[in-house]
């Protein structure tokens, strides 16, 4: 039987994508992508109608036992380096002994985590059953970011909270019993984006900034199932993929892109936004010399991830890259709404990257 797609916990159903182009040619600007543009007041409308549906997913998929843990405490950061200015929720989970390290003047390291939903929908807490893997196996704080959504806040505002997120740690590491020097970031989806690309913001940041930035280390990134090249048109995506039928359908990633994608004029090969446009100088410098990467076999996405696993590997730029393809599933099949038990293979495959991360990390 055919697993049905999901978004980020929500069922979809499958509607006909619209037909490719004979000939390849890479978007240059939104406005290739997402025309006609729909308006700012409909595609609000539209994200407050999925964000309740994924709520409801979410819940469903919860309930499957082993139970999810709960944020310990959050921290509400107000935005420093993005033009929008504003506030966002970090929502820690924390590992046992974390209670007692203040006194003992313990660090444990840390996750930064960003949740999927095509930067329109989705909560930091959506990703608690990786938080559990992360706390029980790499021994680390696992800091969820409620960054700022599209379409009230398009690019690049939630890259600018990602990229702030990594700064506030290590601002305040002390007072968080953070070790700065064991940093890592993941995410799922979009949130899988903005592991990569906050990484990039944050060394740019960091080569203008006159403000003394503690010494830190961001050592590794786990990226699952991400968006990478925005410059490829949905159609081109779908034709390529082993099983179209099982790709996201065409109302909800228009609403992403639309959502997302803005102004009309935007650049769509911006490095911020699709990290395969970046250049080998800036992932040399901008990635974390380690990479956790995973792609799904039925995944729109498969391609463009498995291009970039490969480059980053690969000199001048040589990371040390751990790629997996996950046969058999769509894009993001963990998340599937079922209140009996984890999706397959998703418990399995937390394990293996939590227990990479614990090796990275240093097992002192």
């Amino acid at each position: 039987m055919s697993k049905i797609p999901t978004v980020d916990g929500i069922p979809v159903s499958l509607i006909p994508a619209s037909e490719p182009s004979k000939e390849r040619k890479n978007l240059e600007t939104a406005k290739d992508a997402i025309d006609p543009t729909p308006s700012r007041f409909s595609l609000r409308l539209s994200a407050a109608w999925w964000r309740s549906l994924q709520y409801v997913g979410l819940s469903l998929h919860f309930l499957a036992p082993p139970r999810p843990p709960n944020p310990s405490f959050t921290k509400t950061v107000r935005s420093t380096l993005s033009k929008t200015k504003g506030e966002f929720t970090l929502q820690f989970y924390t590992p046992r002994g974390y209670e007692d390290a203040k006194e003992s003047g313990r660090t444990f390291p840390a996750v930064v985590n960003f949740h999927g939903g095509g930067f329109t929908i989705g909560n930091a807490t959506d990703d608690a059953r990786f938080a559990r893997f992360v706390l029980e196996t790499s021994n680390a704080v696992f800091v969820s970011v409620d960054y700022r959504l599209a379409p009230e806040n398009p690019f690049p505002v939630a890259v600018d909270d990602a990229a702030d997120s990594i700064l506030y740690l290590i601002n305040n590491a002390k007072e968080l019993s953070i070790d700065p020097q064991k940093l890592a970031t993941c995410g799922f989806s979009a949130g899988a984006n903005l592991a990569i690309t906050s990484t990039l913001r944050l060394t740019e940041h960091l080569k203008t900034t006159i403000s003394p930035v503690p010494p830190h280390q961001v050592r590794a990134v786990a990226t699952w199932y991400p968006i990478t090249d925005y410059t490829l048109s949905r159609a081109e995506r779908r034709e390529t993929s082993v099983r179209p039928d099982q790709t996201l359908p065409d109302n909800i990633t228009s609403l992403f892109d639309a959502a997302y994608l803005y102004p009309p004029e935007l650049r769509l090969s911006h490095p911020w936004l699709s990290p395969s446009k970046a250049t080998d100088e800036q992932l040399a410098d901008g990635i974390p010399p380690h990479v956790i990467f995973y792609t799904c076999e039925w995944d729109m996405l498969l391609r463009e991830g498995e291009e970039l696993a490969k480059r980053l590997g690969r000199k001048p730029i040589g990371k040390d890259v751990r790629y997996k393809m996950i046969p058999e599933v769509p894009h993001a099949w963990d998340k599937a709404p079922d209140p009996l038990k984890p999706a397959a293979g998703s418990e399995e495959l937390y394990l293996e990257c939590c227990k990479t991360l614990k090796e990275i990390f240093g097992s002192e």
